[in-house]
């Protein structure tokens, strides 16, 4: 019987083994790898074509959390009015956007039309990533990375989001109108605007893999949802400690970025008590 066992043992990695996408060699691999590399780049520079082509679209999207009137504001402004304050609105205000080089503008354009078709082409990278890597998997190891790259992936759109439609409106606001004197405009540059925009969207949609970082370390034994839980008020002086760091200094700021983070960590404590059940 035990036999029997090994033989069929013996014959399904020789099947495993016989499979040509399964067992590459050295060079094989290299080249499958240089393959995946230059389909990577051939779809992210073609969406990046098209979002450099695109300038009026893209960058009215792009300044558009700059305006005064944002989306974000009017929706703040219906809720509170919803509430009984009905004659509250935003003040209205306007932040002068710069370019201080002959090229900055030229090259800005460049750069932001790649980060844009690297965030476009990021679904058909990880396809390529996972395809890549699948054939040394086992089937339930696959099953589970589908559902761990779905799950970083739409973390990662929440963080941008949230970036694009809170975060950064808020702040532009409060320091693009901050003065320390009347006699004193602010000009912003337009690679300091990029810069901003682009590093903030960046940090929280990183920030917010949270419950994925929690759900690792409890697999490795590091980390349980009694520890998590025991020590809830010093993760939220961390988060604001965190949140202080990463956003500019004002206190809306600071409330947006803090509140969100916290639930993910609350998120986080649910997703630990899965892992041990």
């Amino acid at each position: 019987m035990i036999e029997e066992n090994n033989e069929s043992a013996g014959h399904s990695s020789m099947e495993k083994a016989n499979d040509g996408s399964s067992m590459l060699t050295f060079g094989g691999h290299l080249e499958a790898l240089r393959c995946m590399l230059f389909r990577i780049i051939g779809v992210t520079g073609a969406i990046a074509i098209v979002v450099f082509c695109m300038k009026d679209t893209t960058w009215q999207l792009l300044l558009a959390p700059s305006e005064w009137d944002f989306v974000t504001y009017r929706v703040i402004e219906d809720i509170i009015r919803s509430v009984g304050f009905s004659d509250f609105c935003f003040e209205e205000y306007h932040v002068e956007l710069i370019a201080t080089d002959l090229s900055s503008q030229f090259m800005t354009h460049i750069t932001t039309a790649f980060y844009l078709g690297l965030l476009g082409a990021s679904p058909y990278i990880l396809y390529e990533l996972f395809r890549f890597v699948s054939p040394a998997l086992y089937e339930n190891e696959r099953r589970y990375s589908v559902q761990a790259v779905v799950v970083i992936y739409v973390l990662f759109l929440f963080g941008v989001l949230m970036s694009y439609y809170m975060l950064f409106p808020v702040s532009f606001r409060f320091l693009g109108t901050y003065s320390v004197s009347e006699r004193v405009h602010s000009t912003i540059t337009l690679d300091s605007y990029v810069t901003s925009f682009t590093t903030l969207t960046l940090l929280m949609g990183v920030v917010f893999q949270l419950p994925v970082v929690a759900f690792l370390l409890a697999k490795m034994g590091m980390i349980t949802s009694v520890l998590l839980s025991a020590y809830r008020k010093h993760a939220f002086l961390l988060i604001m400690v965190v949140a202080a760091v990463i956003t500019p200094p004002d206190l809306m700021t600071l409330v947006l970025v803090t509140v969100p983070l916290y639930l993910l960590y609350e998120v986080s404590i649910r997703v630990v008590r899965l892992v041990e059940a």
